[in-house]
């Protein structure tokens, strides 16, 4: 059963400020102990939800298992992180899955544009259902397991040149993460796309290296992208969703039933989790709003146009990365996405 937002709000402040005597759990020894690292700071959508994640495991496990959870990259870069989980030297991570793309083909499924519907109900529903779970699966032969993926937001464009409409993408530079679906989806506008290290950004909008870039508003805002681009686009075209990973011997030695309790209250905070994103990213846009950059809300039928565009070549790009495997997830996929 769902627990409320309010209680949910109640324990995110609580392990936001380290305080968990509330939850009533006896001051002994866990008998799991959990390190979970991930890159976002304490502030962020991530951090607050593992440790409400971790309230609700350590009431509802009488304390026998426990979370400690490094933020901010202290346990190391994502690759450090994902390979101790692998290794054993990190019981567990949480990481954007486009960070993830070179250790498992499989996620960069995650890259096609438009992959998840508008509606976040229906895009919860294929996360949770036979597309999220054989993509959850497709990190069994990887040395992980994968346990639940979380939504932390959605992309959106921003030019240095006007994007006022499908057509003014031609021939502009967009800087890309290194990845051939995301390349095939400005080539497919007209575009051009250079991959360039994401710390190098804000330096090469401001000298014109490239034109334009794609992230989520919160992190144009915290970027201060915005500072450096003349025109952004509210589009909403691609999802930035996280996977949760565990090591394997550390999650097979639990009892089956505290594996249910800990796969259903990383379920339980999506709704939670969706909307503290959500005031983060409205915050954002109040910050970006109030500097000279034009911004405009892409309308359901351009987003439609872009998916037509944009879909088909991403797609084919992945299959061609992924192969077999690829092509029988994204073929679960468009089954579920028809049937929506």
């Amino acid at each position: 059963m769902l627990i409320k937002h309010t209680m949910l709000r109640t324990f995110a402040a609580a392990a936001t400020a380290g305080v968990l005597s509330c939850l009533s759990i006896p001051a002994f020894a866990a008998d799991y102990v959990a390190k979970i690292g991930h890159l976002e700071s304490a502030q962020q959508s991530r951090h607050v939800h593992l440790e409400m994640v971790g309230a609700l495991v350590a009431e509802r496990t009488g304390g026998a298992v426990e979370f400690q959870i490094f933020p901010q990259a202290q346990l190391g870069n994502q690759r450090q992180m994902t390979e101790g989980v692998q290794l054993g030297t990190l019981e567990a991570t949480v990481s954007p899955a486009a960070f993830l793309g070179g250790f498992n083909s499989a996620i960069s499924i995650m890259d096609i544009p438009f992959l998840l519907p508008a509606d976040e109900n229906v895009a919860q529903a294929l996360r949770e259902g036979p597309f999220g779970q054989a993509l959850l699966a497709s990190f069994d032969s990887k040395g992980v397991v994968g346990v639940a993926l979380w939504p932390n937001g959605r992309k959106n464009f921003t030019s240095n040149k006007a994007l006022d409409s499908i057509e003014a993408f031609t021939d502009q530079k967009f800087r890309v993460m290194d990845s051939k679906i995301l390349i095939e989806q400005f080539t497919a506008l007209g575009a051009s796309a250079i991959a360039l290290p994401f710390g190098e950004l804000y330096t090469s909008l401001q000298t014109g290296v490239v034109d334009g870039q794609e992230n989520p508003l919160d992190t144009i805002q915290r970027m201060k992208f915005f500072e450096v681009q003349d025109y952004l686009v509210i589009s909403e075209h691609g999802a930035m969703e996280d996977v949760v990973l565990f090591n394997p011997a550390w999650w097979n030695g639990l009892p089956q039933e505290y594996r249910d309790i800990i796969t259903a209250a990383f379920a339980e905070v999506v709704p939670a989790l969706r909307e503290h994103k959500t005031a983060a990213v409205a915050a954002a846009l109040d910050v970006i709003s109030a500097s000279d950059i034009n911004i405009r809300t892409a309308s359901d039928k351009e987003k439609a146009l872009l998916r037509d565009l944009m879909y088909a070549p991403s797609a084919a790009a992945y299959v061609e990365r992924a192969g077999d495997a690829g092509q029988a997830l994204l073929d679960t996929y468009e089954a579920e996405y028809a049937a929506q």
